[in-house]
């Protein structure tokens, strides 16, 4: 009897040791868990609570750590987009200011009788091409901030996608031709029933068009349509200057110009658009370029959205 309770003894102190101990670490790690919520709440996101797997407050210290990862990552996103507004502003500044005094500055000539009979007519045709050219900016930069925002409405219709780029071709030849281009339209007579916005699949392909009139140095332009059951690609190619291997990577950012000096026109919103609107339809767009022997822009439709 007196060897069994001297064993049950001996078990109980070994439980007890036992208890003590994990209850001396649960208090260690409490404390560091205690002291880590402290780094973190004071904006020490590299903060991180180590534990064991045998652990009682593991999963505590896993979330905590998958909190701050968390919170980390959102804030290195904030500060890109703060970066990203503070870039789009300064481009702003520069693409409305700079034009706006050059228009005021031959309106002031004009209206102060500087120049007078064809002269002043010139003026004024400058000052005119000025104008539109920041109203196409203006309208631009609010369709962006409206796609950015996801204030956008679309309409999503079945139609026949090749009928549609057929009739946006067609109002294009004329505009080809007065510019001294050659064109090549490859769109299958078929019919292709698929779910777009007409509205924005055309200025997704006017989009194009103008950055290749507006940009290349082009003297041919090709679009071609060709379809399978699942998906529908466009490809939309030019034989101009082509877009350089540093520039490629970025020609669908905001407010991003191949022109670095930013004496070209455009406005750097163009592609950046036609990107947002291609993936609306959940869809991708790319470029391909050889600098000196022109440039591919090449989307895909799912055909089921």
């Amino acid at each position: 009897m007196n060897l069994y309770l001297l064993l049950s003894l001996l078990v109980a102190l070994l439980v007890i040791t036992c208890l003590w101990a994990r209850l001396h670490r649960v208090r260690g790690q409490l404390s560091l868990i205690k002291d880590a919520l402290t780094d973190i709440k004071n904006g020490n996101l590299n903060r991180r609570v180590l534990s064991r797997e045998s652990d009682l407050t593991k999963q505590i210290c896993y979330d905590i750590n998958e909190i701050a990862m968390s919170s980390q990552s959102q804030l290195i996103q904030q500060k890109q987009s703060e970066q990203a507004y503070k870039r789009l502003m300064t481009s702003l500044s520069h693409d409305v200011k700079t034009p706006l005094a050059s228009l005021v500055g031959y309106l002031e000539a004009v209206e102060s009788k500087m120049v007078t009979g064809a002269e002043q007519e010139e003026y004024i045709q400058v000052a005119t091409e000025k104008a539109h050219h920041l109203k196409d900016f203006v309208t631009a930069l609010f369709e962006w901030v409206k796609l950015d925002a996801g204030e956008q409405v679309f309409h999503f219709e079945f139609c026949d996608l090749n009928e549609l780029s057929r009739n946006i071709m067609a109002d294009w030849v004329l505009l080809l031709e007065n510019h001294s281009f050659t064109y090549e339209i490859e769109i299958p007579e078929a019919e292709y029933m698929t779910r777009v916005d007409p509205t924005a699949y055309t200025r997704i392909l006017n989009n194009l068009l103008q950055n290749i009139l507006t940009h290349s140095a082009a003297s041919q332009v090709s679009l071609t349509v060709t379809e399978t059951e699942q998906q529908a690609k466009i490809v939309v190619a030019d034989n101009g200057k082509g877009i350089s291997a540093s520039d490629l990577p970025h020609i669908f950012e905001r407010m991003y110009q191949c022109d670095h000096s930013r004496s070209a026109k455009g406005n750097g919103l163009g592609l950046s658009i036609a990107k947002e609107l291609v993936s609306i339809h959940k869809g991708t767009i790319t470029a391909a370029s050889v600098p000196g022997a022109g440039t591919t822009f090449t989307i895909i439709l799912p055909k089921a959205l």
